[in-house]
Parts: structure tokens; sequence; C-alpha cells
């Protein structure tokens, strides 16, 4: 990645989300590979596999950075702080959990709430 530590291209990431707040603000992922690597991005699947895992990074640090496949102006913002944006992405996340669940649950051949039940169960200490 043009040379530059994980951390460097990480900030130069996150500084340039901080311009793309709202989904109506969002910046495709080449256009934002080439702000942070300082380099266009060549193949645009494979070619940007580091910059999505740094953007992974940066969610599990608790930063809402959030996408869109939309096929005119989609790609990557940052949650408007607060607002139904916010929730609406945490809602993606938790009906995205509950669908695989619900085919782990289909695929062992038992119920959600039966699947539920035994993931509470091993997280009590």
């Amino acid at each position: 990645m043009n040379g530059d530590s994980n951390e460097t291209v990480k900030a130069r990431l996150l500084a340039e989300l901080t311009r793309h707040i709202g989904r109506p603000r969002a910046i495709g992922m080449a256009e934002l590979y080439e702000k942070a690597v300082g380099r266009p991005c060549g193949n645009r699947i494979n070619g940007t596999r580091r910059l999505r895992k740094l953007i992974t990074e940066l969610r599990e640090e608790g930063v809402a950075i959030c996408s869109t496949a939309e096929t005119d102006g989609g790609g990557y913002y940052l949650a408007s702080p607060g607002g139904s944006e916010f929730e609406r992405y945490c809602a993606g996340l938790r009906a995205a959990g509950l669908r695989k669940l619900a085919l782990e649950a289909k695929i062992r051949r038992r119920t959600l709430p039966g699947i539920l039940s035994e993931i509470q169960l091993e997280l009590r200490p």
C-alpha cells in the first residue's frame, strides 16, 4: 500500500471519511482508496482488499462507517451522529446477524429461539 504503514493509511482513511458524513456524501471505494493510499487503485476487488480490512478494523474500534451499494452515489460514509442513519445502520447489522442465525437454525433443524437460548447460555460466565 504505497509503502505506508497500516496505521498511516488508517489515519488518512479516517480523516477522509470525516469529510463524508451522511449517506448523501458517500465516497466511492476507488476515490477513497486514492485519498487514503495516495495512488489510484488497480483492481476494485483484489486491489482494495487491504483498505477494506482497515475499514473493518475501524468499525471494530467503534467507528460507525456505513456503506451503500447504490449504483448512483454508493460508497462509504460516516453515520450522522445520533440520527436515523446510525439507527438504520445498527438495525441492518442486527438483521444480518439474525439472518445468519436463522440459517444456522435451519441447518441444525432447530428453532431460532432455541439457537438464541444456546448462545445466551454460552455467554453466561
